[in-house]
């Protein structure tokens, strides 16, 4: 299942970039929510782990999963996960990077169809790890940012993108409006180069552009007014205007130049 491959990878080059910081950088706030990188790094975590279990034991996940604060309430799944996640700095570093490949090498050999419960609907494990891979790249742009650092961006954010195509409905119906009934055109260029295409030509709805961009929008780490996307028509539009590619309430993109790259 390359998808695993993908999900390491993109937690290797987040790693990558936390050696040798000092326990004070650790605590510096980022562009997203004033989270700082111990926050991000122990919800990655969090999470991780719980994908492991409910692969894994899902019944113990199913318990666990009784335990945690709804999303979007407060600062109460933040504390819960922070008080479920001990480690900080250098530590939470080594125990992040000891699971995310532990889970790399299991992962990668088990049958992409099969199902694994989740805290919403059930999903394939394929789909599992784009969702770890989706959460590592999104909120590592925070500390990319934070730290000035261009990522290397490179054609596994591909999952990215599929996931964002595929949660168009979803970005429509949690922001409480009609479903298209059809896909805007994509003309995406991909970090190679290549250029990917979703949807039908024909469309007066279109979408074109950095696939990279496409991926900061879907995922909330950029407002699309910050990107060079050419976006045409009233339902691309409004898709890119509110898309949200994640499960939980619905979420209100950054703000026009709220994030950016610190030194650019």
């Amino acid at each position: 299942m390359e998808q695993a491959a993908d999900f390491v990878a993109e937690s290797n080059a987040l790693s990558a970039v936390l050696v040798g910081l000092d326990a004070d950088d650790w605590d510096r706030p980022t562009q997203f929510k004033n989270w700082t990188i111990n926050d991000i790094i122990v919800h990655l975590h969090f999470w991780n782990r719980a994908a492991d279990l409910a692969l894994n034991e899902p019944g113990k996940f199913a318990e666990k999963l009784q335990t945690i604060p709804e999303p979007g309430k407060g600062s109460g799944l933040r504390d819960f996960e922070q008080a479920e996640i001990t480690e900080r700095g250098a530590e939470l570093l080594a125990v992040w990077r000891e699971l995310f490949l532990d889970m790399g090498n299991r992962w990668s050999e088990l049958d992409p169809r099969k199902r694994v419960s989740w805290a919403g609907p059930d999903m394939s494990v394929r789909s599992s790890m784009t969702a770890r891979q989706m959460e590592t790249w999104a909120h590592g742009q925070a500390i990319f940012d934070l730290l000035g650092i261009e990522r290397l961006e490179q054609d596994r954010i591909r999952n990215i993108v599929v996931l964002g195509v595929n949660a168009l409905g979803w970005s429509f119906k949690v922001h409480g409006r009609d479903v298209p009934d059809e896909l805007p055109f994509l003309k995406l260029t991909a970090p190679s180069g290549a250029v990917w295409t979703f949807g039908e030509t024909g469309q007066t709805d279109r979408i074109t552009g950095s696939a990279v961009e496409f991926a900061q929008v879907v995922t909330q780490t950029r407002n699309v007014a910050d990107t060079g996307l050419l976006v045409e028509g009233p339902v691309a539009s409004q898709w890119m205007a509110d898309a949200q590619c994640f499960a939980g309430p619905p979420e209100t993109p950054p703000a026009p130049g709220t994030r950016f790259t610190r030194g650019k």
